[in-house]
């Protein structure tokens, strides 16, 4: 409900009570104390909940915002923000966190852009996707430097690397660029915990529409982020949504304070910049990122924001960053455009797992539990083709203005093909397949290794590798460390 709608009233605290900014970098039990406080400010559109733990037992906590927490109402898109994947790249976490704080307050106050935003739009923030990392950096160790987990591994590029599936298939008739499964070869590699946990919630969340924060410069960079040329060579490499994608990261530098003014950026990548926006590849050529695999394997559309030169700005730099960063965090949220609609049978049944095609395209999206989809797409004249095993394939042309501010109602009934009883539904096996080893077992022996044993205290280099071997923590061997 809105505040003075309905018998029922909302209790705004005092102004002077709110949970006002504190422009400082919060430590791990700080950020955990910020992100319950907003819960229980907030608990009618917000509730934090946990997604799996770190390497050393550290809960990776996200805070939704929604008129229905915690759960998802039909037709209203998913929308995700992650920060601090490196642990040196501190300001996204704070800023994510002020961000919390904000659409809080706010909401409280009757910010009727803020309530409207919170009523159609479910969003989650993950501050810290790595928080062992922000600890190590954090620590006065003078190692502000130290981007890994507390494994030493890479956390962007640690996903797996579906982009080169993509250019050995590409010459092949009907190659796809979409629901690409997780190759088996995958999980005999090293896999962190905070990637396997990040997975599963993109998994299990259908998503529309997600940005990533990093520093180290200042623009906005769009899959892919993997050179299509086999010499790397920083080539463009565009993906099928070239198109949607430059309008996503357009929208998010062009209302970022300085981010879309020419030579802003950093070094040679910013001066290649286009109005503070960039292909990934052009960026930073890598494979097994975040972006790439959120865009290759589900729905969601992903970029990636990168808010400065410094990794590690001064404390006093924390309110300039909020205020250059507020208004482009908020209107790249109100991103409701292509269409949205439902996918149905002749009895009125939703269909799951229906393709949604558009011509011109290779890259399809699936229709989700009651038949529910979300394609993202910029104005223009398309047509829109929906297939379903059994199902005789459907067509239709729309035409999306410029001026259209929401994404088109566009709903499909499909009309069965073959009788039911006749019908062979294609297997999804493989995309279904996600960690068929079981290391999910493996993670959790992990975090409640790192969390008890002093409390993460300082352990030699082996001690996870002993203690992994049966799950026990090999407390006798620290006598001589």
């Amino acid at each position: 409900f809105l505040p003075g709608q309905g018998d029922e009233t909302l209790q705004v605290p005092p102004l002077e009570d709110a949970a006002l900014m504190q422009f400082t970098y919060y430590s791990y039990n700080d950020m955990i104390h910020h992100l319950k406080k907003i819960e229980a400010r907030c608990f009618a559109v917000a509730r934090t909940y946990s997604i799996g733990r770190s390497m050393e037992g550290r809960e990776l906590l996200v805070v939704e915002f929604s008129d229905n927490p915690g759960e998802h109402d039909l037709l209203e898109p998913e929308t995700k923000f992650v920060g601090n994947v490196h642990g040196n790249e501190v300001l996204s976490r704070q800023l994510l966190i002020h961000l919390a704080q904000y659409l809080c307050t706010e909401y409280l106050r009757g910010n009727q852009r803020i309530q409207t935003l919170i009523n159609t739009t479910r969003i989650h923030i993950l501050p810290s996707m790595n928080p062992d990392g922000y600890e190590v950096a954090t620590s006065g160790r003078n190692e502000t430097d130290h981007r890994d987990n507390a494994e030493n591994i890479d956390l962007n590029r640690n996903f797996p690397d579906l982009t080169s599936i993509v250019y050995r298939r590409h010459r092949q008739k009907g190659h796809r660029t979409d629901h690409i499964p997780i190759p088996d070869s995958y999980w005999f590699g090293e896999v962190a915990p905070e990637t396997y946990a990040v997975m599963k919630w993109i998994r299990s969340v259908p998503f529309v529409l997600s940005a990533s924060f990093r520093s180290g410069d200042l623009l906005v960079s769009y899959p892919y982020d993997l050179s299509k040329h086999p010499q790397g060579n920083d080539t463009f490499s565009p993906t099928p949504d070239h198109k949607v994608f430059k309008f996503l990261a357009g929208t998010y530098a062009n209302a970022h304070q300085t981010m879309f003014i020419k030579n802003k950026g950093c070094g040679q990548r910013g001066a290649n910049s286009r109005k503070g926006i960039l292909n990934g590849a052009q960026r930073s050529n890598f494979a097994g990122g975040m972006q790439d695999f959120n865009y290759l394997h589900t729905n969601c559309f992903e970029v990636t924001v990168a808010l400065g030169c410094e990794r590690f700005p001064n404390e006093e730099e924390l309110f300039l960053s909020w205020r250059d960063n507020q208004e482009a965090l908020i209107e790249f949220l109100k991103v409701h455009r292509g269409v949205k609609g439902l996918v149905k049978d002749e009895n009125g049944e939703g269909i799951k797992g229906a393709r949604i095609s558009v011509r011109g395209i290779r890259h399809d999206v699936t229709s989700g539990e009651n038949g529910e989809y979300w394609r993202l797409l910029t104005p223009g004249i398309y047509i829109l083709s929906v297939s379903a095993p059994c199902y005789a394939r459907a067509h239709k042309r729309i035409h999306l203005p410029p001026n259209m501010g929401k994404a088109g109602r566009v709903d499909f009934v499909l009309r069965r093909a073959i009788p039911e009883g006749n019908c062979t539904l294609q297997t999804t096996e493989a995309y279904e397949r996600f960690d068929p080893h079981n290391q999910c077992e493996r993670y959790t022996q992990i975090s409640a290794i790192g969390q008890r044993s002093g409390e993460r205290a300082k352990k030699p280099w082996w001690w996870y590798y002993f203690a992994l071997l049966d799950g026990r923590a090999t407390t006798w061997l620290l006598k001589e460390y």
